[in-house]
């Protein structure tokens, strides 16, 4: 199955995909400061691609729980120099973090060819963007949900998005987990892809260092909490999600690839 991402057709279904985060932010709540300085948020980028990664995300404002929103112009002055330095360095696509139209309408052009945006909203003017440049995008669902409301959520999404002139192939779908959920339904929505997932769209799972990893864990420490993102992992990619966001490309991904294995496996 392809994901038509502008001049990048993303192959998915067959193996799992793993999306690293770049966040040119000093308050995300993980790695706020790690990446802020360009030089760093470049180099961190290359090593996520030369670890395995198959796409890189990056990002300039923090979405994490009692955030202080930044302008589209801040946000974009953090993420310009970023961009421009990996354009062309990279050889494997370019996601870019936002929900502004502002912002995702001049990170195509400086190469990013995925929109993910988590405002859990079909923006006309981000559906424009969307159009005019044939990226992928990644709808998010944001709120309050269980499996049957994050289902409703997708199916609506996709008529929404289609009835603006967007191809159903340049879509890919997020259930949400810790946005706006409680850590129940965020363990629920991890245990039951299969309930909820579309057939035809590529399903993403972004649960790297989040409080229901802490919930189940016990780890204060979100970098700390590897062990418990492989095996909430490992549970969705037995439900049949396509795509891992995570921060730590080089270990992590050993989780990854032995759950695929095993899923292969499965009689």
């Amino acid at each position: 199955m392809i994901w038509n991402c502008g001049k990048n057709q993303i192959k998915y279904g067959e193996k799992i995909l793993i999306m690293g985060i770049v966040n040119v932010t000093p308050d995300s709540f993980s790695d706020g400061g790690d990446n802020f300085v360009s030089e760093k948020a470049v180099q961190t980028a290359l090593k996520m691609e030369k670890d395995g990664a198959d796409i890189i995300d990056i990002g300039g404002q923090s979405t994490r729980p009692g955030h202080i929103p930044v302008s589209e112009e801040e946000e974009w002055k953090r993420l310009e120099p970023v961009l421009k330095e990996l354009n062309g360095k990279l050889s494997v696509p370019v996601s870019i973090d936002t929900y502004y139209p502002y912002v995702a309408e001049r990170a195509v052009k400086q190469g990013a060819s995925i929109i993910n945006d988590v405002s859990g909203i079909i923006n006309k003017d981000m559906a424009k963007v969307v159009k005019n440049s044939n990226a992928g995008w990644i709808i998010m669902h944001n709120g309050d949900g269980d499996i049957p409301e994050v289902k409703e959520f997708f199916e609506k999404a996709v008529r929404e998005s289609e009835s603006l002139g967007i191809n159903k192939n340049q879509l890919c779908l997020d259930m949400g987990i810790g946005f706006g959920k409680t850590r129940q339904q965020d363990m629920s929505l991890i245990s039951n892809v299969s309930k909820y997932k579309l057939n035809g769209f590529p399903l993403l799972l972004g649960t790297s260092r989040k409080r229901v990893i802490k919930e189940g864990t016990g780890q204060e420490n979100p970098k700390m909490r590897i062990y418990g993102n492989i095996a909430a992992d490992t549970a969705a990619i037995f439900g049949g999600v396509d795509i891992i966001r995570l921060h730590d490309v080089e270990n992590e991904k050993q989780g990854i690839y032995m759950a695929e294995a095993l899923k292969k496996n499965l009689k």
